[in-house]
């Protein structure tokens, strides 16, 4: 059987339109990645309202939502494919730090995700929008 590594079939990961249903437009997610940006990075003030935030959750839902960003725009044009890659590596190595935050079947080393890591962002994402979207 032939499997492109973009669909997710038969690895274990959803296909994009499955993984992506309900994420933000393009344009909105960016700016709100952007804002989680600043934030971490300390550039703007996270708004102080809610309970106390844990830091690696947070960190964890900027980088899987940046993972997802770049991967969604690299199936768009193939110009992002490599910043993709490296957004969606970045990701694997946080969750094999904090494995506890994993949300998906498959941990990061999972030899079903092996062809692309950017499958691995699409199974977390996909779990991380059932869940509720914690960490943010």
């Amino acid at each position: 059987m032939d499997v492109t590594p973009d669909s997710g079939e038969g690895i274990g990961a959803p296909p994009p339109h499955e993984a992506y249903a309900n994420a933000p437009d393009l344009r909105r997610e960016m700016h709100q990645v952007l804002a989680l940006g600043a934030e971490r990075d300390g550039r703007q003030a996270r708004p102080v309202t809610g309970p106390p935030v844990d830091a690696a959750a947070a960190e964890r839902a900027w980088l899987l939502r940046r993972a997802a960003l770049m991967d969604r725009m690299a199936l768009d044009a193939p110009g992002p494919v490599a910043a993709a890659a490296e957004t969606a590596e970045q990701l694997v190595l946080h969750d094999r730090r904090h494995p506890y935050l994993v949300a998906g079947p498959h941990h990061p080393d999972a030899s079903t995700l092996a062809p692309s890591r950017r499958l691995y962002v699409r199974q977390e994402y996909a779990a991380w929008t059932a869940a509720g979207c914690p960490g943010i």
